[in-house]
């Protein structure tokens, strides 16, 4: 899926300069992740929050919501926002409303990726000497 750059400005400048959020891309989309989490992303026309359970009917009951459903059954405690009912200074409550159930979750280790270009050979193959 693509995403919007516009609206993933819009996120930008509403997380300001934390540095415990983490921009990353995945599945075409523009996502945010907090220690690990996703907690946001956007897409086109739209954002999407990770609200949790216990937040989802308190953010279905805003406007301009509806469930996450990607495979014909809906992913629970994860909102699709639209953007044109979403005023950029709604972001930061948006945001919030993430955050406090993200915040419930156990941070996640990260790994860093070696290239492949640069792992060690591995010593299956190599011919014997001798």
């Amino acid at each position: 899926m693509p995403y919007d750059e516009h609206l993933a400005e819009r996120v930008r400048r509403a997380l300001g300069r934390r540095e415990d959020i983490e921009e990353k891309r995945m599945f075409g989309c523009a996502c945010w992740m907090l220690r690990g989490s996703l907690l946001c992303a956007v897409e086109v026309g739209r954002y999407m929050f990770r609200v949790g359970p216990s937040f989802e009917a308190e953010a279905l009951a805003r406007p301009g919501t509806s469930p996450m459903d990607a495979t014909g059954r809906p992913m629970r405690g994860i909102v699709w926002v639209d953007a044109a009912v979403t005023p950029e200074r709604e972001l930061g409550r948006w945001i919030e409303l993430a955050e406090r159930f993200v915040d419930t979750l156990p941070a996640k280790k990260t790994t860093t990726r070696v290239p492949s270009s640069r792992k060690p050979a591995s010593p299956r193959g190599r011919g014997k000497t001798g």
